[in-house]
């Protein structure tokens, strides 16, 4: 199984500055190669017709959910709370260092900077610090991954990828912000 490296977009419709499908698919072309579906407080129904809307814009097999109900796909990522579900292909955990892991495929560490979306919500790791709490393991750095220069920050650090909500959903050209952090990821 490939785990998620890049740019990985989180979706937050509250946030995004148009329609979360349009956002999501301005992101998608300007690199995103993942995207993780969040909008965990809409009914089932609703979650599940939005993730079959989001799947027709995002390349195949690279919508992740949050939560361990896949929604029909094969990739979810659990909260530190969140039980592992059978027959699941691909799964993350968002991690601070003190949740107990299994054979996750990858973890999310963060917050790696101080971030718009959760103020208050740290004390940032920095790049240095994400890396030695992940460890051997597959990590995407999240958490105030805003810039060009922080993206790159990160990946030097070891991070397979940057996990950003923020600053593509609120971004009034998320094709070219996104576009920005995919460059500097892969440079």
């Amino acid at each position: 199984m490939v785990s998620p490296s890049g740019v990985v977009v989180l979706t937050d419709r509250r946030l995004a500055a148009g329609p979360l499908v349009e956002v999501v698919r301005a992101a998608v072309r300007g690199g995103a190669s993942w995207v993780v579906l969040r909008e965990k407080d809409l009914s089932y129904g609703d979650r599940y017709a939005l993730a079959s809307e989001v799947r027709t814009v995002v390349p195949p097999g690279r919508l992740i959910i949050a939560g361990p109900d896949p929604l029909g796909g094969g990739a979810v990522h659990l909260s530190s709370v969140d039980n592992r579900p059978n027959g699941v292909e691909l799964v993350g955990r968002s991690w601070h260092g003190f949740e107990e892991l299994s054979d996750e495929d990858y973890v999310t560490v963060s917050p790696v900077y101080a971030s718009a979306s959760k103020p208050g919500y740290g004390p940032a790791l920095g790049p240095a610090g994400a890396a030695r709490l992940a460890g051997k393991r597959t990590w995407l750095a999240l958490g105030g991954v805003d810039s060009p220069s922080r993206a790159r920050e990160c990946v030097e650090a070891g991070a397979a990828g940057v996990a950003v909500m923020g600053a593509v959903m609120r971004a009034e050209e998320p094709e070219k912000v996104t576009r920005a952090l995919a460059e500097a990821v892969a440079a």
